[in-house]
């Protein structure tokens, strides 16, 4: 299916010294109400968070692991859009990307009025308990992110005078708008011109596209300028269109992992200009209790990666685990590590972020380390005094 040849394959990531960035990520970010232990039709208090699909990535690389990360989004420049900014500030990561739409109404290509006619992406979501799952409800039809299409960025100047060592993007941003997939394309086919490794998480939401038939349609055009492709099982099947014997519903990572390997196998076959694939799997008891693991796919080797699986461990806050796994694994590849470390950090800061609320997470590199030896030798969870 590709007629790309010159993807970046990870073996040739840029040095760090001849970039501004190690890493740069397109996609939505919103400002996330918690109602904390209520569910959201019942609630009178909320935390804020920042979170997205996308721009968590960039937060994992930049606060956790320490790299230059920077995020290209949109928000409406009011006191909504300026939490996300301080919030992402905090993370550690650059926000002089971000495109900010005015409140003028002055009919310029970034302006809005103060009615919010655009606004800024909000979404309620409740982390679960027991055996009530997690629910998210998100106001994000007239957000401002929606509104980018092809040309709103200068890639040549990202890219090429600046220079970014990984560029990431995934399947809720490409399929958020009618134009936001034309502004993906672009970024994916400027990175390859420029050398950049793309990473790319599927992620299919069916509250973002319902229709199957435009995922496939959008993702197909834009797999064939991936490097490094996320996506389990389903998101393989919904968003590219490859059936699969592999369900993480009720089984173990074992059998899951045989019909995951088949799977994986075709798509690398279509797509030659892959060189990583890899997915997190979870196994949820209820919304507090999950099974855990992961796997990297090196296609030029046909060999899987896998970390061990962490069985029956207590969770706080779900959202962001996938994300977290795509950083951690894209940490080590930025850090010069093997990929049975890339995908020994990518599981470990995948679960670390789940025990913790919100969507990105709040530990450092000596955290996930010190969680990659824990699972290794088999120890339990020592008090730190």
């Amino acid at each position: 299916m590709s007629n790309v040849t010159q993807v970046v394959n990870f073996h040739s990531i840029k040095p760090a010294n001849a970039c501004r960035y190690d890493a740069a990520t397109l996609g939505e970010v919103m400002l996330r109400l918690d109602p904390l232990d209520v569910p959201t039709a019942s609630a009178h208090l909320a935390r804020f968070f920042q979170g997205g699909g996308e721009t968590n990535v960039a937060c994992g690389l930049a606060y956790t692991f320490g790299l230059r990360a920077c995020v290209l989004t949109a928000l409406v420049d009011d006191p909504v859009g300026r939490n996300i900014q301080n919030q992402l500030r905090q993370a550690g990561v650059d926000t002089s990307k971000i495109i900010w739409f005015n409140t003028k109404s002055d009919g310029s290509r970034f302006s809005t009025d103060q009615k919010g006619t655009l606004m800024n992406g909000i979404n309620f979501t409740f982390a679960g308990r027991g055996v009530i799952p997690s629910d998210t409800l998100y106001y994000r039809a007239h957000s401002a992110v929606r509104q980018l299409e092809a040309g709103d960025f200068d890639w040549d100047t990202l890219f090429g005078s600046e220079g970014v060592r990984i560029f990431s993007t995934g399947g809720i941003y490409t399929l958020i708008s009618p134009t936001s997939s034309t502004l993906a394309l672009e970024a994916v086919q400027k990175a390859a011109e420029h050398g950049v490794f793309v990473a790319a998480d599927l992620n299919y939401r069916s509250k973002v596209e319902p229709n199957k038939a435009r995922a496939r349609e959008i993702n197909r055009q834009l797999t064939p300028y991936i490097g490094f492709l996320v996506g389990n099982d389903s998101d393989l099947s919904d968003a590219l269109g490859y059936s699969s014997r592999a369900s993480s519903e009720g089984t173990s990572f074992e059998a899951w992992l045989q019909g995951y390997q088949e799977t994986v196998r075709k798509v690398a076959s279509d797509y030659p200009n892959l060189s990583l694939i890899g997915t997190q799997w979870r196994l949820a008891s209820n919304a507090d209790l999950i099974s855990w693991g992961a796997v990297l796919y090196e296609t030029a080797t046909d060999t899987f990666y896998t970390a061990p699986v962490r069985k029956d461990i207590p969770i706080a806050d779900r959202t962001g685990g996938g994300d977290s796994f795509a950083s951690g694994v894209l940490a080590a590849l930025l850090k010069g590590k093997s990929l049975d470390e890339a995908v020994q950090w990518g599981a470990a800061h995948g679960i670390l972020v789940q025990e913790t609320p919100g969507d990105i997470s709040m530990v450092d590199e000596k955290a996930v380390l010190a969680e990659v030896k824990r699972i290794q030798v088999g120890g339990g969870v020592k008090a730190q005094r």
